[in-house]
């Protein structure tokens, strides 16, 4: 078994939808979603070879991303970072005109990626979508919802095109999950998931590092 050191480091960022509980006085604590399901995952198919950290940060947009970008990405050294980021740009602007317009969003996270690479020129980064379904928090303004979060899953995907990065899609996974089973069963409020909406995140990202990494 590889030691501590030797493990590669894999890093989730994001905002509550990362963060799912984690405690914060537990470095190496991952939170009750998609960041422990998948290190899991991976600890039972490559045994000792990963180091998993959850700095997700509940109420995240991508400038408060940003803002933390030298403490908890690059001090970090991740050799893989994982980033889910851009619902509460939405959410923030529905409920207190304080969100990230998405023309903003895109040259953020862009600015993000690029002085990230800058730092770890070896690190290889995955970009999940953003996603929302209609629930208690959003179905009073869905439209809003659906298109505004539609528009920064559209810059998340420029970005990771742009930088030949790995995108993970997910808002048609969770629509097709909706199919079988209601919104709240995936997303609790449309927003938040569930213990099964954080099994198909895993799901997804599960499939993207296989082919992608290994």
């Amino acid at each position: 078994m590889n030691s501590k050191a030797e493990r590669k480091i894999i890093l989730f960022q994001g905002d509550s939808i990362t963060d799912a509980l984690r405690i914060r006085e537990d470095e190496e604590n991952l939170g009750m979603g998609y960041p422990a399901f998948t290190a899991g995952e991976l600890g039972v198919a490559y045994p000792g070879q990963f180091l998993a950290y959850n700095r997700g940060v509940s109420g995240n947009r991508v400038v408060d991303l940003y803002a933390r970008i030298k403490k908890d990405i690059i001090n970090l050294h991740p050799d893989y970072l994982s980033i889910l980021i851009g619902i509460n740009d939405v959410w923030h602007e529905v409920g207190e005109r304080n969100g990230v317009d998405a023309e903003k969003y895109g040259r953020i996270y862009q600015m993000l990626v690029e002085e990230v690479k800058e730092a770890l020129p070896e690190v290889k980064i995955m970009i999940l979508e953003p996603f929302v379904l209609k629930a208690s928090a959003t179905i009073g303004q869905w439209d809003t919802f659906r298109i505004e979060t539609g528009k920064r899953a559209g810059q998340a995907r420029q970005v990771a095109e742009r930088n030949g990065l790995l995108f993970i899609p997910l808002q048609e996974r969770f629509d097709e999950a909706a199919r079988t089973a209601p919104e709240d069963f995936w997303l609790r409020d449309g927003v938040h998931p569930t213990p099964a909406g954080h099994a198909l995140i895993k799901d997804a990202w599960m499939e993207g590092f296989r082919s992608h990494f290994r």
